[in-house]
């Protein structure tokens, strides 16, 4: 499933215990390729979501004017999907154990103290303008005193793909295509999140 990050919530169960929790705008999608091994040299299905406006869409896109496309492997569960297929948040259930991958938020170049968690040098001791310093990286004994290969410097954070697993979805709502999952998912608000069943089955996958 593909959907958009929205804002996060607190949700409470049955016990009364409260769960923070990520709304996310999931679907539908529109099938709009399913290729195959014969004709393409591997089996997969292309979905589509979020349309654009026509006046937006190139003329050779305009059999697909969608904002995203995106093609995932089939499944015994897709294997009925056509390209006239609907797929909307109905599969998922709550209790639903999903991954969630999206795109961190760019937080531009940073330094050791924000970037690696270091925790810089005494705030004493003649210490004037090195106090968020990354200090010795070595380099003295080593050949041609290189740096080496995976040193952890300052350099730009964020802005890479994330993936969290084992999030529960806690709310189904079908009317407004709403995913609650539980905790903190990658991205700001409004970014393109990918949701993948960890367990169980795809459920009415086919809606023509």
């Amino acid at each position: 499933m593909l959907g958009t990050k929205g804002r996060m919530t607190q949700v409470f169960d049955e016990d009364g215990s409260v769960h923070a929790a990520t709304l996310v705008s999931a679907g539908p999608l529109s099938v709009t390729q399913v290729k195959t091994a014969d004709a393409d040299g591997y089996s997969a299905v292309q979905v589509g979501f979020g349309t654009m406006k026509e006046s937006r869409v190139a003329k050779p896109q305009k059999s697909k004017p969608f904002w995203h496309l995106r093609e995932f492997s089939l499944t015994p569960d897709t294997s009925n999907l056509t390209p006239s297929s609907v797929i909307d948040v109905s599969i998922f259930r709550a209790g639903d154990v999903v991954a969630v991958s999206a795109i961190s938020k760019g937080k531009g170049f940073q330094g050791v103290v924000k970037r690696h968690g270091f925790h810089g040098g005494p705030r004493s001791h003649g210490q004037k303008n090195k106090e968020r310093a990354p200090g010795s990286i070595g380099g003295g004994g080593r050949a041609g005193a290189r740096v080496i290969k995976g040193m952890r410097m300052a350099g730009r954070m964020g802005g890479q793909r994330i993936t969290v697993k084992n999030l529960k979805v806690l709310q189904v709502d079908t009317a407004s295509n709403t995913l609650v999952i539980s905790g903190a998912i990658p991205g700001r608000p409004g970014t393109l999140v990918e949701i993948r069943s960890e367990k169980g089955e795809m459920r009415n996958a086919n809606k023509n």
